[in-house]
């Protein structure tokens, strides 16, 4: 369907001007999203060729997430080491990030894509048979985490930056909801099968099954007509582009308090890996199996989650900061919960609201984005967001190697609780807001509004 045909219900668009040129409009609605248009993105040719690429490759993923991290601790027994596996996986964004940001803006996205896909490919491929045949070691596994932790942090901005020209502007924000649901979809299955194959035939399949997948994604991505994509104007090579994006990014406060968030969020609760490990193998006992479980409960919430955001009219800062305290408040929880069922119950409340802060954070920059300077400050964005996880990975694993899983949720949701709550009290200060009781009216217990001014 050609895209002047597709209108959304009730759409206001609200645009900021400023030196850099005009941002990209950030829709709000009137009114919730008519049921129809629940999956407006998948319209659009390329994207559900995207979309067919991107469940079988996170399935994919996710499967081998759970494989590399019960390899690394059955050749190793440490679930240190285990945090060292997800920080070889991540550092790399930390080095590249911005240079791939100027990669994404400069260069042909699709051809980029395809090129990391297949690095990915190949190497995930060479780790499985080395599993398969017996002769993999700890340091090979580190290695090829370190490659294709490389290859992610190129992929990563342009992945980003790539979806408005499959989609359009105005059905951007569908399609940002929807991959976080794909992500998760894996999420939910991906663990769940890893688990069994891991108690049947080991860790290797798993990683075999992922070379697969992501050659799928490989062949997805070649068939798109690339003729239909809406290529944003390339940027010319010249000084300074870093520091420019960055300057950029920082006068926004619809950029920058969500960067800031993620920061934290990123780095203290986003290592749910590393603790689900510790959790099964120490505190509940519960194996590969239950590491599983634990995964899957977490990709089940964020699903209920996703199609929460999409139900929503509009996203705004103030919900990105609720987000955030409700999800370090339920992850502490989890590390107390008396009960192994309220243990269960807080990981899918970690789930929901995980996704309600990563999708609207991610929404709300790339909305609040000059498209001409986007795939920098999306690296930004995603250098905060995987790099965060790579230093937290060693923080957090040597947190639950030493005190317990316990004490590890309890860091991991209240860093970010303690975050939120600040940035709160800072923007509640500049734009003078205080919280509302209203006990007669249950729907609108508590609102946010504006302080009353004295008069003169």
């Amino acid at each position: 369907m050609d895209d002047a045909s597709v209108t959304l219900p009730s759409v206001t668009n609200l645009s900021g001007v400023d030196q850099e040129g005009i941002t990209q409009p950030i829709p709000i609605l009137t009114q919730a999203p008519r049921w129809r248009d629940t999956f407006i993105a998948l319209r659009a040719y390329n994207y559900r060729l995207y979309v067919i690429g991107q469940l079988f490759a996170n399935i994919g993923g996710w499967m081998q997430r759970v494989a590399i991290d019960w390899l690394v601790l059955e050749l190793t027994g440490n679930v240190a080491l285990v945090g060292l596996t997800v920080t070889l996986q991540f550092a790399p964004t930390l080095l590249l990030g911005p240079w791939a940001g100027v990669i994404s803006d400069r260069y042909n996205r699709h051809c980029t894509l395809i090129l990391t896909q297949t690095t990915g490919t190949i190497f995930n491929g060479l780790l499985a048979v080395l599993v398969l045949t017996g002769h993999a070691q700890a340091w090979m596994v580190f290695l090829v985490a370190g490659i294709t932790g490389c290859s992610m942090a190129i992929d990563s901005p342009s992945r980003s930056a790539f979806v408005t020209e499959m989609v359009g502007s105005h059905r951007l924000r569908n399609a940002i909801t929807l991959n976080a649901s794909i992500f998760h979809l894996g999420g939910l299955l991906g663990p769940a099968i890893s688990g069994g194959l891991i108690t049947v035939v080991g860790s290797g399949w798993s990683i075999a099954i992922n070379a697969g997948t992501s050659g799928i994604a490989v062949l997805a991505l070649s068939l798109m007509r690339t003729h239909e994509l809406r290529r944003s104007r390339r940027v010319s090579a010249a000084k300074g582009q870093i520091r420019e994006a960055l300057r950029y990014a920082i006068r926004k406060p619809t950029i920058f308090w969500p960067i800031v968030l993620m920061m934290f969020v990123a780095t203290f609760g986003m290592n749910l890996p590393v603790l689900f490990t510790a959790a099964a193998n120490g505190t509940y006992g519960t194996g590969a199996s239950g590491y599983g479980l634990y995964s899957s409960l977490a990709a089940a919430g964020a699903l209920v989650g996703t199609f929460l955001i999409t139900r929503r009219k509009s996203i705004r800062l103030r919900s990105i900061v609720v987000a955030v305290v409700i999800y370090g408040a339920v992850t502490a929880v989890a590390g107390f919960a008396p009960l192994y069922g309220v243990f269960l119950g807080a990981i899918i409340g970690i789930g929901i609201s995980r996704i309600a802060f990563a999708t609207a954070a991610e929404t709300l920059t790339q909305f609040s984005t000059n498209l001409g300077i986007r795939g920098r400050v999306m690296s930004f964005y995603i250098m905060v967001n995987v790099g965060g996880q790579a230093a937290g990975g060693l923080i957090i694993g040597w947190v639950a190697e030493t005190f317990g899983s316990r004490i590890g949720f309890l860091v991991a949701g209240g860093v970010p609780l303690i975050a939120g709550l600040t940035v709160a009290i800072i923007l509640a200060h500049r734009h003078q807001l205080t919280l509302q009781v209203n006990l007669r009216r249950p729907r609108e217990f508590v609102r946010i509004v504006r302080r009353p001014q004295p008069a003169l």
